[in-house]
């Protein structure tokens, strides 16, 4: 059975560039797989993204080599709208995304190009907005929104191709934590009940580490760790930029005075549980 991302001696330079922003990756990605992947600024995380839905090399152009095949579908020799069946990709800013006049043509559009037939249309718009809690919304306009519905609107949009695998690229970097939190407890919820494959590219790890099934951090165009949060967590990760979570850091410090675990909490629940069984 193919998986759902394969990655194999990933190098990539843009073009008019004089360094591979990309450097021999190798990957493999299972389906159905909650991905949290995150570096520096400038790692390479954007760029491998752009590989997985074909904005590399059909769009960038550039210097690609190695091979990336998503769902089966080797980028190189499959063009975007092919690709955009299978892998959904949204973006940072969601008004990159939305420019009809209402959330419901928004949500059609993609449809509209693929020559989807009007009464399946009707079923995919409906079952995305229900899905992203933006049924209500239907007739409005995007501007209208807040951020956070925008951003949920451009999910939907992509929900309605009905693709195998779903990235993001920092989709919370204009959004409150409050709601930042909601938009990930939707992505969890669409990992979990519809085995969506998610490979979401975040900073915010003490909101999103709960959720993530699986850590790869990024540095300097390389994968460097690969693992369990959890487990990743136990590493020294400032050096390489990342925004360990408040709570790990604690749990970090009882280590160094000789309190071991074997995975450290990403939620208070966790810590309370840990705690609770230290002082038994």
């Amino acid at each position: 059975m193919a998986k759902a991302i394969e990655v194999r001696d990933l190098s990539y330079r843009y073009e008019r560039s004089e360094r591979d922003v990309l450097l021999d990756v190798n990957l493999e990605v299972e389906k159905g797989e909650f991905v949290l992947l995150t570096g520096a600024s400038g790692c390479g995380k954007t760029t491998l993204c752009r590989c997985f839905n074909g904005l590399i090399p059909h769009f960038y152009g550039g210097d690609l080599r190695g091979e990336v095949c998503v769902a089966g579908l080797s980028v190189k020799d499959t063009p975007i709208h092919k690709l955009a069946l299978k892998v959904g990709f949204v973006f940072q800013n969601p008004d990159s995304q939305l420019f009809s006049l209402t959330v419901e043509r928004d949500v059609a559009f993609g449809l509209e190009n693929l020559g989807i037939d009007r009464d399946e249309m009707r079923l995919r718009v409906d079952w995305a907005l229900k899905t992203v809690g933006m049924e209500k919304y239907r007739y409005a306009a995007p501007y209208e929104l807040s951020g956070g519905q925008r951003q949920r609107v451009a999910i939907a949009a992509v929900l309605a191709m009905r693709p195998e695998i779903i990235v993001l690229d920092e989709p919370t970097a204009y959004l409150d934590p409050k709601t930042a939190l909601k938009i990930f407890q939707l992505l969890d919820g669409l990992n979990k009940r519809m085995g969506l494959t998610v490979v979401l590219v975040e900073h915010r790890l003490d909101l999103v580490s709960r959720y993530a099934s699986r850590l790869i951090i990024m540095n300097k165009g390389r994968i460097i760790l690969d693992g369990k949060p959890s487990t990743l967590f136990h590493d020294e990760l400032e050096e390489y930029g990342i925004n360990v979570p408040r709570l790990v850091r604690f749990f970090r410090k009882l280590e160094e005075i000789g309190y071991e675990f074997g995975e450290l909490p990403l939620t208070t629940d966790e810590a309370a549980e840990i705690i609770r069984r230290i002082m038994a």
